[in-house]
Formats: structure tokens, sequence, C-alpha cells
């Protein structure tokens, strides 16, 4: 018998499915579920158990990660027809690695908690698949400091940092902060990018250029040398999920009463360049928004 806690996981995705190996590749016992089935065919053959709905995975698991595209997929496999609050039991975590609104955070874990027993970690992470595949990511949690203490090792193995931010729904607020300056970030970039391609520099320079000073960042270093070659696949991250964040940043700085006028200005930009066609792109490809056409 492994001494180690069982896991269960829903959302086989770009980031899902990569944690997952972490995981398996950890020694952990693992029961995976996704709508599409399919998906769990490399974890099943690496030695996954594979459930049939997500309130199986409650039979099979101390601790239940999800990674689900939004706050109502989030809402209907927690609460829908066969969902995890029908199987869910007192002791047991829900740790939420997806990206959702803070305020239907809290009502959903007080509710679980309220009719099952069951707990919720809301942990966030940033880092994209590279840093899934590498287990380098940032995780920010929100929950009882006895259940954030309770998954560390467990999240050790994903990410190279996890902060405790407070209650339940502040891992989501500080997720919100993470977008407003990834996003802001992707689309300057494009400016830059397209701006120095019109001024006669080669782009592909700018990122070394700039590399070790003070505009320097990670996605400088990752987008500038996509947008340069033109190179947007294969697709790592999409411009769908960084509106969402973004529409969810604006959301909550309205309930605040906070001012956020540079992120509602890139969230009309990103619903830009996605009406066009790019909902299912890479963000790099940002940068032809500013390219003449």
């Amino acid at each position: 018998m492994s001494e180690l806690p069982s896991i269960a996981f829903a959302g086989i995705g770009l980031m899902g499915l990569r944690m997952c190996r972490r995981l398996l590749a950890a020694g952990y016992p693992l029961t995976v579920w996704n709508r599409s089935p399919e998906k769990c065919t490399p974890l099943i053959d690496a030695g996954a158990r594979q459930a049939s709905t997500p309130a199986e995975l409650c039979s099979h698991a101390d601790i239940v990660l999800l990674c689900l595209a939004d706050t109502a997929v989030v809402r209907e496999v927690v609460f829908g027809t066969g969902g995890i609050v029908e199987g869910a039991r007192a002791g047991q975590l829900l740790v939420d690695h997806s990206s959702l609104e803070p305020s239907a955070t809290r009502t959903m874990a007080a509710d679980l908690e309220a009719r099952s027993g069951m707990r919720w970690v809301d942990a966030p992470v940033s880092g994209g698949t590279a840093g899934a595949e590498a287990g380098s990511l940032a995780i920010m949690a929100g929950g009882h400091s006895d259940d954030v203490e309770r998954i560390r090792p467990v999240l050790a193995h994903l990410g190279q940092r996890l902060t405790h931010m407070g209650g339940v729904g502040t891992g989501q607020v500080t997720k919100a902060c993470n977008q407003m300056i990834v996003a802001c970030n992707a689309l300057v970039i494009a400016e830059v990018m397209a701006l120095a391609e019109r001024a006669g520099v080669d782009a592909s320079l700018i990122a070394p250029a700039l590399a070790g000073g003070f505009a320097d960042s990670r996605p400088l270093q990752i987008l500038a040398p996509q947008m340069a070659m033109s190179e947007f696949e294969p697709v790592k991250w999409h411009v769908r999920t960084l509106l969402k964040d973004l529409d969810t940043a604006v959301q909550l700085s309205r309930e605040e009463g906070s001012s956020t006028p540079m992120t509602g200005l890139a969230a009309q930009l990103m619903r830009l360049h996605g009406s066009n066609g790019n909902l299912e792109s890479d963000p790099s490809t940002l940068v032809n928004m500013f390219r003449e056409q």
C-alpha cells in the first residue's frame, strides 16, 4: 500500500495532462476524469485509473484536483448531475487550479462544505505549459491554513512555490492580478514588435537586446521571438483564456470599486483580436493586430 495520499484529477487539458504526469512520476495513486474521455488515455497507459463521473473521483481519492476552463464548467463538474458533491465527504479536499471568479469560488466553497463537509482550496497557477512540464509553476492558494499545509507536499511536485494568500477566494484574486500583468505585457510586446519591424529593426534582436535590462520579462523572452518569426504553433495557451481572466479582473475591479483602466483596455483589445477568429490561437498572434495589413 502506498503511504502517499490518493489523488484524483478532473480536467486533462494542456495543463492538466502535464500536471498529472508529474503526479504519476512522483508515485501518487491517481484517478482521472475528463469530459472527453479519450484525453485520459496517455495517463491510463501510464498507470492512472479512469473515473466515469466526477462523483466517482471521490471514491478513490483523499484530494481532488481540478483544472478546468471556467467558472461555469467548475460549477457543473462539482454540483451538476454526477458531480463531485454526490461523492464528496468530510475530510476530503477539493483543490481548484482553474482560474475563476473569486466571488463564485467563495460561494461554491461554502455550498460544497455545507452539503458534504468537503473543504475547498483555490490554487490557481502561473507558468504555462512549460511550467507544468517542469514542475516550476507559481501556485497562489486561498483556504484554511491547515488545508494549504496538507496539500503542500503534493503541490511541491507541480510548482516551485506555493504561497498561502489568505482565505478562500484570495488565490483567485491573486491570479487575476497575475493575468492583468501578463496580458498587458503581451499586448505592449506585440505593439513593440510591430513598431520595430515597421521602423526597419530586425525584430528577432529585440528580446536578446533587452535581456537583463529593466524592460526584460519572461513574457518578453517567450513571446517576442515567436512574434518576430511568426511562429504561432504549437499553441501553448489560448487567447480565450487571457480574455476570460481579463473579464474576471474587470468584474472584480467593479465589485471592489477599484480603477483598472489599463486592464479594461487590454480586455477590449483581447476581445477584438479574439473576435477576428483568434480565440483558440496562441497570444503570440497579437502581433498581427498591429502589423500593417
